[in-house]
């Protein structure tokens, strides 16, 4: 409607012609989170993680309680900007792309017996000194050993199909991968990854949150053995700290559900026992 570039009409003569204010010619709008600081946004991740049944309004209080101050809109908005998702019963609980296609939930009533016959996955939320980061890590069912991770800035789908492949190429291919409704996992090119090694698709179902109960269970442990004890100031430093930890949860942190045994124990299947065979000697 208003040509910048034109010669013949000033600028103030072209916005006054189409009653438009000249200053919103030079208007650029800054995006809500840029707009809130990276400290109360850190908080409000850190109440998230402290106290996920808080909603809006208790989330409010309670920023307020530690000495910070946010309007309840804007607490409201960022929680919402975040998908940091109440925990409450509610019909609709997982937010995802309807562009993207989702596949059937293959883990009901299956018999996990052996290393490599389901992966899953999720993404969690890393408090830092000064804001957050994102995290995803791929888990296997069987011996419960992280195979990989990444660490991102952002929530976009590009970290996830970096740890696929990486989870992939260190260690083979599942005969099941599972992940929730997520628009990261249900994008086409992440599943078009898992569609090219031929490896059949899972994805839990809306509001089905213990499906992928195992991952879960790791993300409580991580924070609560490493990430609130070390309080990382900057994504470097947690993605040193998490590596750190990663191979201390997969080396040397034994698990009562896996026999007293470490995850790489199970997976590696390393020798504890010897059973005498008429064959000989085995292996178990």
């Amino acid at each position: 409607m208003i040509d910048k570039e034109s010669d013949k009409m000033s600028l103030k003569q072209q916005c006054k012609l189409v009653s438009v204010s000249r200053s919103s010619l030079y208007y650029t709008k800054t995006p809500f989170m840029e707009r809130i600081e990276p400290d109360i946004i850190s908080k409000i991740v850190e109440i998230y993680e402290q106290l996920p049944f808080y909603g809006g309004v208790r989330t409010y209080h309670e920023l307020q309680k530690r000495g910070y101050y946010l309007g309840r809109d804007r607490v409201a908005k960022v929680k919402k900007e975040l998908n940091l998702r109440t925990f409450y019963p509610e019909p609709k609980t997982t937010i995802r792309d309807k562009a993207h296609p989702v596949y059937s939930y293959l883990l009901k009533g299956l018999e996990i017996t052996k290393p490599n016959q389901v992966w899953a996955t999720d993404i969690t939320y890393i408090p830092l000194m000064h804001g957050f980061a994102y995290l995803v890590s791929i888990i296997d069912l069987y011996s419960r050993k992280i195979l990989s991770w990444s660490l991102s800035n952002s929530l976009d789908k590009s970290f996830c199909i970096e740890a696929l492949n990486e989870a992939i190429e260190r260690y083979g291919t599942p005969e099941i991968f599972n992940s929730d409704q997520g628009c990261q996992f249900t994008s086409h090119e992440f599943t078009g990854v898992l569609s090219s090694h031929n490896i059949k698709i899972s994805m839990d179902g809306k509001g089905r949150a213990i499906d992928n109960i195992y991952i879960e269970r790791y993300w409580r442990t991580l924070k609560y053995e490493d990430i609130y004890l070390n309080k990382y100031e900057t994504i470097s430093a947690a993605r040193i700290g998490i590596n750190k930890f990663t191979n201390f949860y997969n080396v040397e942190r034994i698990h009562s559900s896996l026999e007293y045994k470490t995850p790489d124990e199970f997976y590696y299947n390393i020798v504890t026992e010897v059973k005498s065979t008429s064959e000989g000697l085995v292996l178990v």
